[in-house]
């Protein structure tokens, strides 16, 4: 699928991202572990990508969930070259995303710091050997869900990552909630679930993240998931900003 040259994706992609307030959704992330970006892709540009799905070409593997343990359901990984502006909103969050990043691992004393160019972090990843896209487009129908769980794949894996519903809910489907949950030590697991619309961008924490205590910061683990779907069909991409071993 080309969306729009490539050229002309980043330079649109770069602008939509922009228009965000990004200290907002900066201190969502910081005190909720995620943050819900509106309408970041259209309706047309929502069913484009979901209509992928069933071509082949565009992806490099397909999982079906139940044969792994993972829940029930598929999704497939993109292959590169990934879709236009699939790559281009990979490239155009990175960079305000690495901000976030770096001031966590600072606050949890970890020595990893991201830089300031998606390409940069790339370049990272395949001399570490981890070379392969993950990029992901997901598909449920009724009955299927996902378990709650970290996408790392591999030893470097970039603290955040983003989901884009593209279907409508309580039209194309019903159930299929985004779940986040949050093990805090020596205390009962926090549970958010986040209400989305077709185009939606959630924006979460991938496995830890700092929270501020009486006695400084400490860190707190997090696993995601989507509760059961109930009717319909529901598509999402996944961005992850690391590649995969």
């Amino acid at each position: 699928m080309t969306i729009h040259s490539t050229d002309v994706a980043a330079r649109l992609t770069e602008a939509r991202v922009a228009r965000y307030d990004w200290a907002v959704l900066g201190g969502e992330l910081s005190g909720h572990g995620c943050a819900v970006m509106e309408k970041l892709l259209s309706p047309d540009e929502c069913r484009q990508i979901a209509g992928l799905y069933p071509e082949e070409g565009h992806f490099r593997s397909h999982i079906h969930m139940a044969r792994h343990g993972f829940g029930k359901g598929e999704y497939r990984y993109f292959r590169y070259p990934l879709p236009d502006l699939i790559a281009s909103l990979r490239s155009a969050l990175y960079p305000r995303l690495a901000t976030v990043a770096n001031d966590w691992n600072e606050r949890m004393g970890q020595a990893q710091r991201y830089p300031a160019e998606h390409a940069a972090f790339l370049k990272q990843c395949h001399d570490q050997g981890q070379t392969r896209p993950t990029p992901l487009l997901l598909q449920y129908v009724p009955g299927d869900f996902n378990c709650l769980h970290q996408d790392l794949y591999g030893d470097l894996a970039f603290p955040l990552q983003v989901a884009i519903l593209l279907s409508e809910p309580g039209e194309d489907f019903t159930g299929g909630e985004f779940v986040l949950t949050e093990q805090r030590p020596r205390m009962q697991s926090r549970v958010e679930v986040v209400p989305l619309r077709q185009g939606d961008a959630v924006v979460f924490a991938v496995h830890n993240r700092p929270v501020q205590g009486t006695k400084g910061n400490y860190r707190v683990n997090l696993r995601h998931g989507v509760s059961r779907l109930r009717s319909g069909m529901r598509h999402t991409v996944g961005i992850i900003f690391h590649d995969a071993k």
